[in-house]
């Protein structure tokens, strides 16, 4: 492959390497540095036997990652997160231990700066075990090849790490993590035109509220009316919508809108329409920003 096509391949995956770095390191400066380095090897490696490009640019962003925070702690520096993370990875949740979804639920983007002080106090081996694992569904067999240690002594790092994290997030962050969870499966569903992704997040007796217009029950029915949506959700983005994590409908950074949602065991059990100005000035576009 030539170079354009090289940096072309790399500069799909940037965001997603951005995110894995920001959450190992917790500062924008060095994820960008981790990054660029990754582009280095990459372009400087044979890649022609690469079968899993993307696997192998996790695994080189992993470990500039973990020489940073082994140099770090070295050094006895520990700052603190920069703020709220600003990338965010689309990666599949599958592969979290079972049994433990309040973890699960702990490792949702909102959960931002409080998730990122808790790291701080890990080791590296933890941290990389942890956030590849829990927050990007990396196996651990490949997780411990980055860290020279087997499969079964990298998911103990992970499950340590995991209960410290569990510990130190308040409940409420819990409660917001869980909805954002639930909350970024619809729009996903509803951005790739996904009717049974839509019926997955919805509880079957769902309530639609639109206004004066005629409410709309069912998890089907309700479905089959955000589908007519689906071309417009690129503007749609979440946020925090009377409280609760919902969905900011914000064409051109305008926000016209928000989806208020109400839960119940992990489904969405209602969705109001929002379009009353005295409402969408509570709308938080910044607290779940990533």
């Amino acid at each position: 492959m030539d170079e354009n096509g090289l940096a072309a391949r790399f500069e799909e995956q940037r965001p997603r390497l951005r995110a894995v770095a920001y959450r190992m390191l917790g500062s924008h400066a060095e994820a960008d540095d981790a990054v660029q380095n990754a582009w280095l090897r990459l372009s400087g490696a044979d890649t022609a036997e690469v079968a899993n490009l993307a696997g192998w640019l996790t695994t080189v962003v992993a470990r500039e990652c973990l020489n940073m925070l082994r140099a770090r702690r070295n050094r006895r520096e520990e700052p603190l997160p920069e703020g709220p993370a600003e990338v965010t990875a689309e990666l599949s949740a599958e592969g979290h231990d079972a049994g433990d979804p309040e973890a699960e639920a702990l490792l949702a983007d909102s959960i931002g700066p409080a998730l990122m002080v808790v790291l701080d106090g890990l080791a590296p081996a933890e941290r990389l075990a942890f956030v590849l694992h829990d927050v990007f569904a990396v196996p651990f067999g490949e997780i411990a090849n980055i860290l020279g240690r087997s499969p079964a002594a990298t998911r103990q790092l992970a499950s340590r790490a995991r209960r410290r994290v569990v510990g130190a997030i308040p409940p409420r962050q819990v409660d917001i993590a869980r909805q954002r969870r639930v909350v970024d499966a619809f729009l996903a569903a509803l951005r790739h035109g996904d009717f049974d992704g839509l019926l997955a997040v919805l509880d079957p007796d769902v309530l639609l509220s639109e206004g004066d217009a005629e409410p709309v029950r069912g998890a089907r029915a309700v479905g089959a009316h955000a589908l007519t949506f689906s071309r417009a959700a690129r503007f749609v983005r979440p946020a925090l919508v009377d409280g609760a994590v919902g969905l900011a409908i914000v064409p051109r950074g305008r926000l016209i809108g928000a989806l208020a949602f109400t839960f119940d065991h992990d489904k969405i059990a209602g969705i109001e329409a929002i379009d009353d100005p005295g409402r969408l000035r509570h709308v938080d576009l910044a607290a779940l920003r990533s």
